[in-house]
């Protein structure tokens, strides 16, 4: 029996050759507040609706690696206390116990592409962490791996942005900017740092993804969205919040899989909330940017 679970609206929308959009479980268990992190999970999946594109969110359910959620689903996955954040190290542990986990960028790419979903909408990826202890994102080394393209708004702001590029270009990992020349830090536009390579619509997207695989190269993709301009936090209040945080993460000795949502929760603190109004119309900004880069894909 498979441990992967495909509902019959994702099957049937892959089978009839329908654009389908992966979206993730984590950002609902572990990376926004109650009720915000349902409500911003129906929204996403209905913009891809509204697209004629099929969402296909993930999670571990019921011994399952489950692609595409109810409703009430998502629901559990936003109230449970008790949800496991699931990577590639734990993924078969939490299979295995039956537990109730919120798939990664790692987990969710692999979903995706053993169900043979090409686009994966997300809000950013983890990446290089700031200091030398090496803790370094498995969303890196999935990049590295599954052909898949993420659609994002950059590496989290929390994180080492100019070493997650340098990176991302060492494993060989396409970075797109979409409509920008500027790589995007998350919660802000971005400053100082370029793309190499850049798309002006939704169309050059998918044919520079297409060309990247159909030459035989099976490494991710990355696509760069900007945090739409007037949503956009100060850069140097989010700069002056995550100094704060990572003090305060060090000196409660948080590190490992825990940094990441705490660090998350006290930037958002430290800047009266700024960079959480801000990290929900990103995700959305980037669920509508995916639905019309999926339509392209299958023309």
């Amino acid at each position: 029996m498979s441990l992967i679970r495909i509902t019959d609206e994702v099957q049937e929308a892959l089978r009839t050759k329908q654009p389908v959009v992966a979206l993730e479980s984590t950002l609902i268990s572990h990376g926004l507040p109650s009720p915000l992190n349902i409500e911003v999970a129906l929204k996403s999946e209905k913009i891809l609706r509204d697209l004629n594109v099929v969402p296909a969110t993930v999670a571990v359910i019921d011994g399952h690696l489950q692609v595409g959620l109810t409703h009430e689903e998502i629901e559990l996955l936003g109230t449970e206390s008790d949800v496991e954040k699931t990577s590639f190290n734990n993924l078969g542990t939490t299979l295995n116990r039956k537990s109730l986990g919120a798939t990664t960028v790692a987990t969710t790419m692999f979903a995706a592409h053993k169900s043979d979903i090409q686009i994966f909408a997300t809000g950013g990826i983890g990446g290089v962490h700031r200091g030398h202890d090496g803790d370094v994102s498995a969303d890196l080394k999935a990049l590295s791996e599954i052909p898949v393209a993420v659609i994002c708004a950059g590496v989290k702001s929390i994180l080492d942005i100019p070493r997650t590029l340098e990176l991302l270009e060492t494993l060989g990992v396409p970075v797109i900017g979409y409509k920008t020349n500027t790589f995007p830090e998350f919660w802000t536009t971005g400053s100082s740092l370029k793309t190499k390579i850049s798309a002006s619509s939704a169309k050059e997207v998918a044919d520079l993804l297409k060309t990247h695989w159909r030459i035989g190269l099976t490494t991710g993709q990355l696509v760069a969205v900007p945090i739409p301009e007037e949503k956009s936090v100060d850069q140097q209040i989010v700069e002056d919040a995550i100094n704060q945080s990572l003090e305060k993460a060090k000196a409660s000795g948080i590190s490992g899989n825990a940094i990441t949502p705490f660090l998350l929760e006290k930037v958002s603190e430290a800047s009266s909330n700024l960079t959480l109004e801000a990290n929900i119309d990103l995700i959305l900004n980037n669920v509508n940017t995916a639905g019309e880069v999926a339509k392209q894909m299958v023309n």
